[in-house]
């Protein structure tokens, strides 16, 4: 690769991808920490005969006999008021049209709450079979980034939209929730373009820059509303995504014949690992353009055993990351910035179990040391067995604020796994209708998102009792979907895939076509692949080429 190269094309696209995914995962939940700045504090709670504002307040009983003490200020725990803050352009519209400023927040249940933070799941399941189909047909660059881009310019009008009705608001989360579908299915698309089978795993962590949108987000969405005021979150995500979008026009290419930076042995080695060097741009199209085996794909048992294990992933990390924020300020008492930081930590602990899970699951189908379904039932097993254990010892904490804390970071950690099980199952049955794949099981298991906070609602969020049986509800779930993809998942690529390609299972036929292509090309002998695991990489060069 030429010295003036900075990095390879796949580096640059798991880079772009990984921040459109927090770009994506950004959208979907500033409301989810905006809303507890957002409501009006409650004043009726009690433990016992003892008023307090937060589940797990207990007076300090040992301060009875020292009458200058007095109980701790519930001020310092609590976000109570705007006062002090600086005022945003929707505050000043407000005092300039003399209409009411909601400065002790707004009147909404926990009801109408919930409908607020499911409402961007609605219609979420609408576009999730399109994405794949749209990204097949027009490209994973045109759908993936106007689904992200249009859902933060939607989040220019929600402030002003709060202030008008919240079912105004509901309208906009619900219209984001229709056009960030798009996003997921679309990118499964172009990472069967791109990558590799044996570095599908790794690419697939880039997904998981949505862990990072909200393990950075929530924290800086915290200190946003403390210091300013919460309008300022959505004018942040509005811009934040726009300066994101322009990089992903320059820079992003649907696929290695159309990037016209991409150096030539780069290309090659991808083309004929993917087995599709002998077709050009138009080979591509037309192949894109072949009917889709709806039949097949929806009678597939690999497939179904996909879709539950993602159902139970999904159930367990939308409540986990929906109602985080709310919880610890319910239950324990946080301030808005520590509810942030709180809600965040898991996320980041997620996304760096998710790169060295993906290593070891590589690590294993490279030497060989596991069947491709073999890891994928290991990564399966860990983002919902696992995961629903910690979230049912989460249940039992009670109002141990460590306990509480340790376990909902265990839990939200493990599902990283994720990227090593279904999600990188779902490319491996069948990389040439990945993102149909994607669509089909988002179009399903999107449903958590919506039904989840529709049950907290009608449960109550306000006590350690009710948040018990939140999360006892989560983790039988992710136990039950787990075991059941434990039993009978099936990671090989199926015959429906293709009906003139040869049915591969671990990819090494293709990733040896593709070094074999490489080693035939004078002009590429410096970044030739060693295929034999055993062997140390030759140089620098090549180790950029074969990692993302």
């Amino acid at each position: 690769m030429a010295k003036d190269e900075p990095m390879s094309a796949r580096t640059t696209l798991w880079y772009l991808v990984f921040v459109g995914f927090a770009v994506n995962y950004m959208i979907r939940i500033n409301t989810n920490i905006t809303i507890v700045a957002m409501i009006k504090q409650s004043e009726t709670e009690f433990v016992g005969q003892t008023k307090v504002d937060y589940a797990c307040y207990v007076a300090n009983d040992s301060i009875t006999s020292e009458p200058d003490q007095s109980p701790p200020s519930l001020e310092h725990s609590l976000l109570r008021s705007r006062e002090g803050k600086i005022i945003s352009p929707e505050q000043l519209l407000l005092r300039l049209l003399k209409l009411d400023l909601q400065e002790d927040g707004f009147d909404w249940n926990d009801y109408q709450q919930g409908i607020i933070l499911g409402a961007f799941y609605w219609l979420h399941w609408i576009t999730q079979i399109p994405g794949g189909i749209l990204a097949r047909r027009y490209g994973t660059k045109l759908v993936f980034g106007a689904s992200n881009v249009i859902g933060c310019w939607l989040c220019f009008l929600m402030p002003i939209a709060s202030y008008w009705d919240y079912r105004i608001l509901v309208f906009l989360r619900v219209v984001q929730g229709l056009i960030c579908g798009l996003a997921w299915p679309a990118m499964h698309h172009m990472a069967g373009q791109w990558i590799p089978p044996n570095e599908r795993s790794k690419f697939v962590t880039a997904y998981l820059g949505s862990s990072i949108g909200v393990a950075l987000n929530f924290p800086l969405f915290g200190f946003i509303i403390a210091h300013t005021s919460w309008e300022y979150v959505y004018h942040f995500c509005g811009i934040f995504g726009t300066v994101w979008y322009v990089a992903w026009l320059y820079l992003v290419y649907d696929s290695p014949s159309e990037h016209p930076r991409i150096h030539p042995a780069e290309r090659k080695f991808i083309e004929s690992s993917l087995g599709i060097s002998d077709h050009g741009t138009q080979g591509k199209r037309e192949q894109d353009m072949a009917p889709t085996p709806w039949k097949q794909i929806i009678l597939s048992k690999p497939m179904w055993m996909t879709v539950i294990a993602q159902w139970g992933g999904i159930w367990g990390l939308f409540t986990l990351m929906t109602q985080a924020p709310t919880y610890f300020n319910n239950v324990h008492g946080w301030n808005i910035e520590m509810t942030g930081l709180l809600s965040g930590i898991p996320h980041l602990c997620r996304m760096l179990f998710a790169y060295v899970f993906s290593i070891i699951g590589d690590h294993l189908l490279k030497h060989e040391l596991m069947s491709r379904t073999g890891v994928r039932k290991m990564g399966g097993t860990m983002c919902c067995v696992v995961n629903g254990i910690f979230v049912f010892a989460l249940a039992n904490s009670g109002c141990n604020s460590l306990m509480a804390t340790i376990f909902l970071t265990l839990a939200t950690t493990v599902h990283g796994a994720v990227s090593t099980g279904p999600l990188a199952n779902l490319v491996d049955m069948s990389p040439r209708y990945a993102g149909i794949l994607l669509g089909f099981s988002g179009m399903i298991t999107v449903i958590p998102g919506f039904v989840s906070p529709i049950i907290v609602g009608m449960v109550g969020n306000h006590t350690v009792e009710q948040w018990r049986i939140i999360f006892l509800i989560t983790s039988a779930t992710l136990i039950v979907c787990g075991l059941l993809y434990m039993a009978f998942a099936d990671s090989s690529q199926q015959a429906w895939n293709s009906a003139d390609v040869p049915v591969i299972d671990d990819g090494k036929a293709e990733e040896l076509e593709g070094l074999q292509a490489l080693n035939n090309d004078p002009s590429s002998r410096n970044i030739v692949l060693e295929l034999d695991s055993t062997k140390e990489p030759k140089t620098d060069e090549m180790i950029r080429l074969s990692s993302v």
